[in-house]
């Protein structure tokens, strides 16, 4: 039987666990990688590959990297391959009508929610954020529009209490990679019936932004420790501590929800247990923090070198 002729597009770390499922399977030949051009990182800002790219390249297979996936030279090269399928995970650009008609199996995306919940850029994070309790992965038939195609199949993952964003980004990732190479021959054969989405129960997970991680006091505790957990490590949680001649930022890691009252912000006790801050509705035991340009260190540590007293406030 001919391997089924994949062309593959992703960039990130939880696309590269896809490639590599991909990549493990012998009925799929995987011809072409696209991903993003080389970004600058790092103090020199010198020019890294993708996650994508550095495995696509240690396999031998052929790499592009348009900047814009409309480019008439980076479709045609698309066509040139004439690939059966093609399989999208974390690409970072939406793709035009002239590649979704391209490959007769069509382009199947790796989505890390159970859509239609949480279509766009971070559900990941966005379902920690709001509380949910569970989540899942959605391998969908491509449109045009942003994360509204036909499901295929779908598979679901609790969210425990312990997750934050890296351990839940990690397991749905091998939860995406695992559903898509089963979903593929099952979607070739014609077994698998499309269903719409119900655009009435669509919700949208904006792209995250630093600003999302500053920690507002007003808000209830168990708010402000679900956003803890949705953005660690990125962009990470934060407040201040008002010092002389600027305030100090501080980088949240870990806290608890704790019982107490006080107002937003106010710091309610500081000893070697942790940092209980008031919020909104009860409070928030800080257990590990860091102060910007410093070390990650636990409340104790901290405080041996930063006295902290009741009344005070973090803003």
């Amino acid at each position: 039987m001919t391997p089924l002729q994949i062309i593959f597009m992703g960039t990130p770390g939880l696309a590269a666990t896809s490639l590599q499922a991909l990549l493990r399977t012998p009925t799929f030949q995987v011809i072409a990688v696209a991903t993003q051009p080389d970004r600058p990182r790092g103090r020199n800002l010198a020019l890294h590959p993708s996650p994508v790219k550095e495995i696509a390249l240690s396999a031998d297979i052929p790499v592009l990297q348009p900047l814009k996936a409309r480019e008439e030279t980076f479709v045609a090269e698309l066509r040139a391959l004439r690939p059966d399928l093609i399989a999208v995970a974390a690409f970072g650009q939406i793709l035009p009508q002239s590649i979704l008609d391209l490959p007769r199996l069509g382009c199947l995306n790796v989505h890390t929610s159970l859509l239609p919940k949480y279509r766009g850029a971070a559900p990941i994070q966005w379902a920690l954020a709001n509380g949910e309790t569970e989540t899942g992965v959605t391998i969908m038939k491509m449109d045009a529009g942003l994360d509204t195609g036909d499901i295929l199949t779908q598979c679901t993952t609790p969210i425990d209490p312990a997750d934050n964003g890296e351990t839940l980004h990690d397991r749905l990732a091998q939860l995406g990679a695992e559903l898509l190479v089963a979903t593929i021959p099952d979607h070739a054969a014609g077994k698998i019936q499309p269903r719409r989405q119900d655009a009435a129960l669509a919700t949208h997970a904006a792209k995250i932004k630093k600003e999302d991680g500053r920690i507002d006091w007003r808000q209830p505790a168990t708010t402000i420790w679900n956003r803890l957990r949705a953005f660690t490590p990125w962009p990470g949680t934060f407040t201040f501590l008002p010092t002389p001649p600027k305030p100090q930022l501080l980088k949240i890691w870990q806290a608890e929800v704790v019982t107490g009252n006080g107002a937003g912000g106010e710091i309610l006790s500081a000893d070697e247990s942790g940092i209980i801050v008031g919020c909104g509705t009860g409070a928030l035991r800080i257990k590990t923090l860091q102060r910007e340009g410093g070390r990650r260190m636990t409340a104790a540590e901290f405080l041996a070198g930063h006295a902290l007293r009741s009344g005070e406030s973090l803003g």
